[in-house]
């Protein structure tokens, strides 16, 4: 008999991936500034190259940048970069090109908290173990939710997104987890603060089994938008036990045979610069290979 694994451990559950979130940004070139200069981060060269919406590379993960007015996530989304020190070196480079807007940055030990010019919280992580061997990524997605709901939306991906959903209350918070691809997951963190309305901000995941929560959706009359062969989209999270509402966030769910599924995604290593540059070294690998 050879080693023993937990091959729990290994399990994704039905949602292969969580891919892109997206908001609204009233201004390009500060987005430009922010997400490409600031973050460091890539804008993809191939889709959405015009002024009107822009796609932002994150590892294998994304932000969705379309123009319209403003919209904030209820919550903050968990990035990890490559180098914490070189970000904040970025972060205070565009601090001036960004005046007058929400921008900010604190370091907090571990990570750094930042706002975008629009009030969109995110907080980064450097390398770590807790997010696998991910150099460049988007391990999270944590959203404030009203008190007394994390149970039933724990019901709610499990029973109808067919997802490994558990309570967790070891930070004293209760929190929903919903694992969302390989070392992804939502949070669902319990809050006594007020919470603005939901303002159709999204985030995009891929799905094993497209048609069982497609029936399960519909049979509650969740399905906002058939989108088209591959793709559907819900908004309201509810209690499975009797269709009470307990959060709102537009999920765009695609099939593993979407035409994007696992598509290769261009990010760039922020260090290089014209007085940098060499051959083979524009681009930056979002997996460390093991041992390396």
């Amino acid at each position: 008999m050879g080693p023993s694994y937990d091959r729990a451990a290994e399990d994704t559950g039905n949602i292969v991936a969580l891919e892109h979130v997206n908001v609204q940004v009233p201004d390009q070139i500060l987005a430009t500034q922010f997400y490409i200069t600031g973050l460091g981060l890539t804008r993809d060269p191939y889709l959405m190259t015009a002024v009107t919406n822009m796609w932002v590379n994150i590892g294998r993960n994304q932000f969705h940048l379309p123009t319209g007015e403003a919209q904030v996530l209820r919550g903050r989304v968990g990035l990890v970069l490559p180098d914490l020190d070189a970000l904040a070196r970025r972060l205070g480079g565009v601090r001036a090109a960004l005046a007058g807007t929400q921008f900010d940055f604190t370091a907090h030990g571990d990570h750094l908290e930042v706002t975008s010019p629009w009030g969109n919280r995110i907080r980064c992580h450097g390398p770590d173990p807790a997010y696998g061997r991910t150099t460049l990524g988007m391990p999270y997605v944590a959203l404030d939710v009203p008190r007394g709901t994390t149970d039933g939306i724990v019901r709610f991906y499990r029973e109808v997104l067919r997802a490994p959903a558990a309570l967790d209350e070891s930070g004293g918070v209760p929190t929903a987890r919903v694992a969302v691809g390989m070392g992804q997951v939502l949070l669902f963190e319990e809050t006594d603060a007020p919470q603005p309305a939901y303002d159709g901000h999204h985030i995009q995941i891929y799905v094993a089994d497209f048609s069982g929560p497609h029936a399960a959706l519909l049979e509650r009359g969740l399905v906002s938008e058939e989108s088209d062969q591959h793709q559907y989209r819900f908004v309201d999270i509810v209690d499975p036990a009797d269709g009470t509402v307990l959060f709102q966030l537009e999920h765009e769910v695609r099939s593993m045979t979407h035409p994007l599924y696992a598509r290769n995604l261009i990010n760039r290593d922020p260090a290089r610069t014209n007085m940098s540059f060499a051959h083979g070294r524009e681009d930056w690998r979002w997996a460390e290979l093991p041992g390396a």
